[in-house]
């Protein structure tokens, strides 16, 4: 029994060894002050006690950081926090403070440190900048990991163009982006309005990081979001998700009712598919483009950009059976400039207003969800097998029904797709972009075929 008994303490040895190297790493915080640290922003308090980072809230301060006066590129960051009394902060990571922009004010990814109902610990926020790149309605499992008033770890690793989250071993965002390769790691205090939410406290520990020798988490089936145009990381691909435009050609693509793609009308340039402004109706100049291949469940993204005043749409089930003269017919996410076209107007309730379900079905409307005009917006429908159908714009969920159910076939009969018989009801169909004579802007356009 000796032989076997050494060798199981040779493994051991080596397994306890391979484990701790594993996740040892520098100490940003020594537990004592706050050496290597330095205040940003707001007035926030800062100070050591008993081995712990412990913020204070101040009436009436902007965001106040604690920042590393080290900046860091690739990494793995892992540490612990507890909030109390509800409050939000965030781990800032690969962040910058810079005079020229917004006279110093801190900006970068964040890591959500998010207590509320909403329950969005772990997700990525882009703090001044782009706000909301991984709400954690991309994730709903992650948001049970988080501990209310208690000790949570948080994980988070940048390497390369790869940035994940993790909460008390969760998963919770997976973001692919080149914006900010480098910068300091930095705690919030968030802002407070009142008095009565001065005081309240965030508290920090065991604050560790490792810059060689990077472990990353084996992949997973997360959803992934994907910032740099027209790619796919290696964790799509493993998801099944595919490029349905390849960024450069017209392959996979043709005009509706046509045998070839258009030829005027519709513009390729630098990674940019982009409907021209012709002035006229809808489907006047080159017309709408359709997918070559059809599809019945599946998880659509796309990236539009509007310009002011411009409508347009993505549609899908769409079959060039009714021979229509105009755009093709078929279920449509609207496109469309809310504030300036009058069509937002149209319609009943707001059903043709920006990611509804068009002349159906209202998208719900989120305070600052939808990008300034001239910047890409990210849509997203995805088709379930049981026909229940999505509509997502920038990271929320904003329609949600079921075709073919009595409440779908309601809303049908009241609409202007009455005439239309078994409007939407097709087993499969193509996906169309449309033009409706205003310059709208498409990349990224990626399916996954759902089972």
């Amino acid at each position: 029994m000796k032989a076997p008994i050494a060798a199981l303490f040779v493994c051991l040895v080596f397994t306890c060894a391979a484990q701790k190297s594993n996740t040892t790493g520098t100490r940003l915080f020594n537990g004592k002050d706050l050496t290597g640290w330095k205040v940003l922003n707001g007035k926030a308090k800062f100070e050591v006690k008993d081995g712990m980072i412990v913020g204070t809230t101040v009436a009436n301060e902007p965001n106040s950081f604690l920042a590393t006066e080290e900046q860091f590129g690739d990494f793995i960051l892992e540490l612990e926090f507890k909030v109390a009394d509800g409050t939000n902060s965030g781990i800032q990571f690969r962040s910058e403070s810079k005079p020229d922009y917004q006279n110093g004010r801190v900006h970068g990814y964040q890591y959500e440190i998010d207590p509320s109902p909403r329950a969005w610990t772990g997700g990525i926020y882009d703090e001044a900048r782009r706000e909301w790149l991984y709400t954690l309605e991309f994730n709903t499992k992650a948001k049970e990991a988080f501990k209310p008033n208690d000790w949570n770890v948080a994980r988070i690793e940048c390497i390369g163009n790869t940035l994940r989250t993790f909460i008390n071993g969760v998963p919770a965002a997976h973001v692919v982006d080149d914006m900010t390769p480098r910068g300091f790691i930095a705690l919030q205090v968030h802002s407070v309005g009142s008095l009565a939410e001065a005081g309240r406290n965030v508290y920090w520990r065991n604050i560790t990081i490792q810059t060689k020798d990077l472990k990353p988490t084996p992949w997973d089936d997360l959803f992934v979001v994907n910032l740099i145009p027209n790619t796919l990381s290696e964790q799509e691909e493993k998801n099944g998700v595919r490029l349905l435009w390849d960024g450069s050609t017209t392959k996979g693509w043709r005009g509706a009712y046509k045998s070839g793609f258009p030829e005027k009308g519709w513009s390729i340039q630098n990674g940019v598919l982009s409907v021209q402004k012709s002035g006229g109706g809808e489907s006047t100049n080159g017309g709408d483009i359709v997918t070559t291949e059809e599809y019945a469940a599946f998880d659509l993204q796309f990236e539009f950009k509007l310009t002011e005043g411009a409508n347009s749409g993505v549609k899908y089930f769409v079959t060039e059976r009714e021979g229509n003269k105009g755009s093709a017919i078929g279920l449509e996410y609207q496109i469309l400039d809310d504030a300036r076209h009058p069509d937002a107007k149209e319609g009943v309730v707001g059903n043709r207003t920006l990611a509804s379900l068009y002349d159906l079905i209202p998208s719900v409307k989120i305070p600052r969800g939808q990008r300034k005009i001239g910047e890409w917006n990210h849509g997203r429908i995805v088709v379930y097998p049981d026909n229940r159908i999505e509509h997502w714009l920038n990271g929320y969920k904003v329609v949600e029904y079921q075709r073919g159910t009595p409440i779908y076939q309601a809303l049908v009969a009241r609409s202007k797709y009455a005439v239309w018989e078994n409007f939407g009801m097709a087993e499969r169909g193509r996906i169309l972009l449309q033009d409706h004579g205003d310059e709208v802007s498409f990349r990224s356009i990626k399916i996954k075929t759902l089972k």
